[in-house]
């Protein structure tokens, strides 16, 4: 089993930078898919950006190219840095983790992300 911590999130402004970490803790961090997903007022949750445990990673047509998916197996961290930043990505962001075999999928309790001037 697999618990999961986000934080970093808070306000910012447009074109601002925030950068979120999920510390992970249990065992066997690294057989673990993880992703970002967020969810947004009157919207569903929508995947972010994912790393798979061999390190390939995939984005959101929208935050393609300003948000940067990252993972460290020997904290047992994900980080995401998100730059450029859009009233858009207004969010809660939460952290996933899915086993790399059975697909067991775990979920932190999320970090508020507020794009505003």
């Amino acid at each position: 089993q697999v618990q999961l911590v986000e934080s970093g999130g808070g306000l910012v402004q447009p074109g601002g930078s925030l950068r979120l970490s999920c510390a992970a803790s249990g065992s066997m961090f690294r057989i673990y898919h993880m992703a970002w997903y967020r969810q947004a007022p009157g919207k569903e949750r929508e995947l972010v950006a994912g790393i798979r445990v061999g390190g390939d990673t995939n984005y959101a047509d929208s935050t393609k190219g300003r948000f940067t998916i990252s993972r460290d197996n020997t904290r047992n961290t994900v980080d995401l840095q998100m730059n450029t930043l859009k009233p858009e990505d207004t969010a809660v962001y939460y952290c996933n983790a899915e086993h790399w075999r059975n697909g067991m999928n775990y979920w932190g309790k999320a970090t508020l992300v507020t794009v505003s001037s």
